[in-house]
């Protein structure tokens, strides 16, 4: 018998989860993927069973597949568009800027100005091949959130299942 009821440990595990979830859509969060499998394996522990640990291990290899997918395919566009690391990492300073500079809003500014500035720089100042080049770079970020999102969702949906079978 548990000194902890059933349902706080549920919930607390489904608000851990929700905020790993909204640090993945809301990037200036804390939170991600990691969270939402953290979660689950605390979960799993509290639980003790081997239920709990088959739904564990399912849900971490969703995240696993997700991280891996995550890093991979977005950079390979982005590599195959031709944009050098180089402003990729402009872009990521002024992310990080703009987010002491402007509270909030300041990676969504930061990120897409610093990748347009050195993309102007690098085009000769051609803005139309720079903002081209800016469009990718935001695809990429979005399809980088998308996957994260939805190997975190799987993995919550299959802790949800999880929770019906125990």
């Amino acid at each position: 018998m548990s000194l902890v009821p059933e349902w706080i440990v549920i919930g607390l595990v489904a608000l851990v989860i929700a905020f790993g979830i909204a640090g993945i859509i809301v990037p200036i969060l804390p939170g991600g993927a990691l969270l939402v499998a953290a979660a689950i394996l605390g979960w799993a522990i509290w639980l003790g069973e081997p239920t709990g640990w088959v739904i564990f291990g399912i849900s971490a290899a969703f995240i696993a597949i997700g991280l891996i997918t995550k890093y991979a395919v977005p950079g390979k566009r982005l590599k195959d568009s031709g944009m050098p690391l180089s402003t990729q990492i402009v872009g990521g300073i002024l992310a990080i800027v703009g987010f002491f500079v402007i509270p909030v809003v300041g990676v969504f500014v930061g990120f897409p100005l610093g990748v347009f500035l050195a993309e102007l720089r690098r085009h000769g100042g051609d803005a139309g091949e720079a903002w081209a080049s800016t469009w990718t770079a935001l695809k990429a970020i979005g399809l980088f959130i998308l996957i994260d999102a939805t190997a975190a969702t799987l993995a919550t949906i299959t802790w949800v299942v999880g929770l019906f079978l125990t």
